[in-house]
């Protein structure tokens, strides 16, 4: 049997549908260039020898742009933009960092000037206005105004070189010239202080090599009468408070003022009042005897110093302080007085012609306080600014300063010995300076209150006295400044005292308007009767 395959039915061919070609898509924005930091290399930060880089990727970004016209949305041209403006910002730092802008103030300000800019703007800062300049030339560069930036440098160099012409036709003195009278002066001072500084070398290297000189005996003897001291006398000085005491070269006569500005001389030891001074029209700050003759200086608020005999009669007044006066003090020689201020300085006056001499400045704050060397070559100031300076009266000179005190200095006092500078103030210590060593040798914690006044003994500075608003007056000795006395007897704070020349008794002045007088006579009259 023959099996036949299956027929297969014919299959009609289908019909070829066209395929749908999709619309143009438009095309995609070009990428911006990426602005990456140069690569380090060995440590080395790797940067383009110039702004070309940038100055080709705008310029090609433009050409781009204009050989392929496309559509872009809105977001991407406002991108564009920004960070075209980026591009600007960065290159024109770039310009402006390679930039020669001058760093002195004053040179940035002439620049701005001569490129016609403001010199400054309100609350503008030195480094704000640099910047500024920076950035000015910066721009002037980019718009091709370097003839304008290159004359403004130019007129700069040639300005910058005939200042030093003209600083070499005029030449400013770097000090004030002084006086023919201050150089006679100095002159003076000079030859003063030779001959008593020779003196005094040559009495110490006595007492040092001289066999029967027994300085050590001398000292205890001089101790053992400061220790002895008591009160003698006391006495009403004036209806108003007392602020300084003075007393003579002999030891015969006392000066008190008051804030009544008026001045009285007392006949000692009795304390009977001799003279009145009036002529103030301020209260008294001070007074002081003259150590060469019995004439006396007083200092007072209204500005002025007064010269008086013993008589009271007045002889000159020195005017030219702009505040009132504080401390006053005669140099050694009694041809000069020094008066300390308010008005931050102190001032040399010659007694005799009454011309002021010198002006001197050099404190931040008030001068209070003066003290001349026993030789008459040097002279120290203290005030309110915590500080004391040693002036070379020879050639007029700052020579030390002496930084320690943390509160006003009020009181200075040089030793006989030469070398020895003690100064007292609000920070109820007293420092005792070496000269030699430029530094502080001793620090008294004396009292416990301020410090008004220090005094060497005159006569070979063997003790020191102190006297303060704790109502007492302390005595210390120079070899070891160690307290040997206390003087307790006042009412309120001692203003001022000072020592006789030859050390037998202190006299000391009070806000209770007493004075005082504290003698060792009395104990050694004593102790004859004794004997006796």
């Amino acid at each position: 049997m023959v099996i036949l395959p299956p027929v297969v039915p014919a299959i009609a061919p289908r019909l070829a549908v066209p395929t749908p070609i999709p619309p143009p898509l438009a095309p995609l924005p070009v990428r911006p260039p990426v602005l990456r930091p140069p690569v380090a290399q060995n440590g080395e930060m790797q940067e383009s020898d110039s702004d070309s880089d940038l100055e080709e990727m705008v310029s090609g970004r433009g050409a781009a742009g204009s050989t392929q016209e496309y559509e872009i949305s809105e977001e991407s041209r406002i991108v564009r933009e920004r960070q075209e403006k980026a591009l600007q910002e960065l290159l024109m730092k770039r310009r402006a960092a390679a930039l020669a802008v001058p760093t002195n103030d004053m040179a940035v300000r002439a620049r701005l000037r001569r490129l016609g800019e403001p010199i400054t703007l309100f609350g503008e800062r030195e480094m704000e206005r640099r910047d500024r300049l920076r950035m000015l030339m910066a721009r002037l560069d980019a718009e091709g105004q370097l003839e304008k930036l290159m004359k403004a440098h130019e007129d700069e160099e040639a300005a910058a070189s005939a200042a030093p012409a003209e600083e070499e036709d005029i030449q400013y003195p770097f000090y004030t010239e002084g006086s023919k009278a201050l150089l006679d002066a100095r002159v003076e001072i000079t030859k003063y202080s030779l001959v008593k500084s020779a003196l005094r070398l040559h009495r110490a290297r006595r007492k040092r090599d001289d066999p029967d000189e027994d300085v050590d005996a001398e000292v205890d003897w001089a101790l053992k009468q400061a220790g002895s001291l008591a009160l003698d006398c006391s006495e009403i000085g004036d209806d108003r408070p007392l602020f300084g005491c003075s007393l003579s070269r002999d030891g015969k006569m006392l000066a008190t003022c008051s804030l009544s500005g008026i001045a009285k001389i007392w006949s000692m030891p009795q304390v009977q009042k001799v003279s009145t001074l009036k002529g103030h029209t301020e209260r008294a700050t001070d007074v002081v005897f003259s150590p060469t003759s019995n004439y006396l200086a007083t200092a007072s608020a209204d500005k002025t110093a007064r010269l008086w005999n013993s008589e009271g009669s007045l002889l000159k007044t020195f005017e030219g302080h702009l505040d009132r006066l504080a401390r006053i003090a005669f140099h050694p020689s009694g041809n000069y007085l020094g008066t300390a201020s308010f008005d931050k300085t102190w001032r040399l006056w010659n007694v005799e012609s009454g011309e002021e001499l010198l002006l001197q400045e050099g404190h931040s704050r008030s001068v209070y306080g003066l003290s001349f060397h026993h030789d008459g070559s040097l002279v120290a100031s203290c005030g309110l600014d915590a500080l004391v300076r040693v002036w070379d009266l020879r050639t007029g000179r700052s020579i030390l300063a002496l930084e320690g005190h943390v509160k006003p200095v009020l009181g200075v006092s040089f030793s006989p010995n030469g070398y020895h500078l003690a100064s007292g103030g609000e920070d109820n210590t007293c420092r005792i300076w070496d000269l030699r060593q430029r530094r502080s040798s001793y620090i008294i914690p004396a009292h416990s209150n301020l410090i008004s006044q220090v005094k060497f003994e005159p006569q070979e500075g063997y003790f020191l006295a102190t006297a303060s608003y704790d109502m007492t007056a302390k005595v210390w000795s120079s070899r070891d400044f160690k307290p040997v006395k206390t003087l307790s007897g006042h009412e309120a704070k001692i203003m001022s005292l000072d020592v006789a020349a030859d050390g037998q008794f202190i006299t000391t002045v009070s806000y209770d308007r007493t004075i005082k007088l504290w003698s060792s006579k009395n104990i050694e009259k004593e102790e004859k009767m004794d004997m006796d």
